[in-house]
């Protein structure tokens, strides 16, 4: 039997394994998919060990920077966005080799784009980790200026401390990547100033539990659209798929 998985801290919360198990049970796929949670990076060697019929991992937080220096190879958008979150595990006889991809972008990217309208033109991206870094690469793709926001200043990008009402409506599309607002601590969200958004802005939230983040409510009290991020996770899902089984490459 096949074995796929996902690696990371804290996988209680995880989608996919329910995803994936309930894929191979209805299609008659003899594979099997488990959670690894892992306390280091450095475990993924026990993994792959002792689990020789693995034939692909996702990867989620701390570890999709993290994970790179065990790859093979990368894809040329993993590489160009600096974080893994789906590898392809080969077996070619003793010698195990593998190749990373990101399907964040993917599934960002084609979950965002029927919802920009003209005059979306600059983006504020809350948090700076690996989702962070694919959705940047997402967005620029589509056309769209980007700015980091972060609690510390980083290069080229801005704090929370900078959100004017003004750039609030230059930078109208706003992304959180940052865990705030996921369950069970739902009564959290970024510090902005949500009295300056109206029917220009998009809110898009990475979180998909709950369905509707204090984020996302308190934009749409002001006239923003908002999504979260469940149709992304379910087309990541459908990519990462496609990589563990070469269909990439065709």
């Amino acid at each position: 039997m096949d074995k796929y998985g996902l690696i990371g801290v804290s996988l209680g919360h995880s989608f996919s394994i329910d995803y994936f198990n309930e894929k191979f049970q209805n299609e008659n796929i003899d594979a099997e998919y488990i959670n690894f949670e892992i306390p280091a990076i450095d475990n993924l060697r026990e993994i792959l060990n002792t689990n020789p019929e693995l034939k692909g991992l996702n990867v989620t937080i701390p570890y999709k920077e993290q994970v790179i220096k065990y790859l093979d190879s990368m894809s040329p958008e993993a590489k160009a966005i600096g974080a893994v979150n789906v590898i392809r595990v080969e077996h070619n006889g003793s010698k195990t080799t593998l190749k990373g991809f990101n399907s964040d972008a993917i599934g960002f990217t084609r979950s965002i784009e029927p919802l920009l309208e003209r005059y979306h033109k600059r983006a504020l991206i809350l948090g700076t980790g690996g989702a962070a870094k694919a959705v940047d690469y997402g967005l620029k793709s589509l056309g769209l200026e980007t700015k980091f926001v972060s609690r510390e200043k980083v290069l080229n990008g801005l704090t929370y401390d900078d959100l004017s009402p003004k750039i609030i409506r230059k930078f109208n599309v706003i992304i959180n990547c940052t865990p705030l607002g996921m369950y069970p601590k739902v009564d959290q969200c970024p510090n902005l100033p949500y009295e300056a958004m109206d029917s220009h802005n998009l809110l898009y939230d990475l979180i998909y539990n709950p369905d509707e983040t204090l984020f996302m409510k308190k934009g749409r009290k002001h006239g923003a659209t908002v999504k979260n991020g469940l149709e992304m996770l379910l087309l990541q899902a459908f990519a990462s798929w496609e990589f563990w089984n070469g269909r990439e490459e065709r």
